[in-house]
């Protein structure tokens, strides 16, 4: 008797390939974003860069982006089952150039559903398991605020039992634009160790891939933003100088596959 070919694009293999927790990309997602802009000592933000990455030292700005996301593989298996392609996120993104061309580096990413978390992992974003809190917004009702001047969103995150963050915004007004630090290009570095004594590692320098982006109507206004300490979360590292303006808008992207950019992810 022969063993049946296990399958799947990640673990767990099976023989349909269908326990996998990750299908194979193009990935699509669809959400709503609330952010919150900041700047940020350029020295601190260069200590988060890996080599190849150089901070803009004229504008060392760093955002709080809190994504609630709807994501579909290309088997589209997530439209029977909505919770295998719902989650919510949390991330950091930092203002850096990679040989004079402008990218987004987010060195601290939070979600709370697995499968998001190993589909970062994949990509080099890193993700960790968190709790993530973020105001909906419905069209009829009381209970949620409106798309509209004065409507009040917030984000708040923990971690193993840790505050770590909140950020609020006010909207004020429509702008043309959604913030660079949500649409150009991510640097990620994909850790993957070794096992095997005498085997290799991977430690690369990748983009994020991201294309066909479409954003909604894009309000701003005022906002605010804390950090808080925790023994295993280094958030407060950031220490904002000054915090800029707050956005709310949904968002769009598929993901089909990065480019390497070095060889070096740390």
């Amino acid at each position: 008797m022969t063993n049946t070919e296990l399958r799947g694009y990640t673990l767990p293999l099976s023989p349909s390939g269908t326990t996998a927790l990750v299908a194979p990309p193009p990935w699509h997602f669809a959400g709503d974003v609330l952010m919150v802009e900041f700047l940020m000592e350029p020295a601190v933000l260069q200590g988060l860069l890996p080599k190849g990455l150089t901070p803009d030292e004229d504008d060392p700005r760093g955002a709080v982006i809190v994504g609630d996301w709807q994501s579909l593989s290309q088997d589209q298996h997530e439209v029977a089952e909505p919770l295998l392609g719902q989650y919510r996120e949390f991330y950091i993104a930092l203002k850096a150039k990679f040989n004079g061309e402008a990218v987004v580096r987010s060195p601290f990413c939070w979600v709370d559903k697995d499968f998001s978390l190993l589909r970062g992992h994949i990509q080099g974003y890193p993700k960790k398991l968190g709790e993530i809190g973020m105001t909906r917004s419905f069209p009829v009702g009381q209970a949620s605020p409106r798309i509209d001047a004065g409507g009040m969103f917030r984000g708040t995150l923990s971690s193993a039992g840790y505050r770590l963050a909140s950020i609020g915004v006010t909207l004020e007004r429509v702008v043309a634009e959604p913030p660079e630090l949500m649409t150009a290009p991510l640097a990620h570095s994909r850790i993957f160790p070794q096992w095997a004594p005498g085997g290799a590692g991977v430690c690369e320098l990748v983009t994020g891939g991201s294309t066909d982006q479409q954003v909604s109507e894009v309000w701003a206004g005022q906002a605010d933003l804390s950090f808080f300490d925790s023994p295993h979360d280094e958030l407060s590292r950031l220490r904002p100088v000054e915090v800029l303006d707050g956005y709310r808008f949904s968002f769009s992207e598929t993901l089909t596959g990065g480019k390497l950019l070095s060889d070096d992810g740390r």
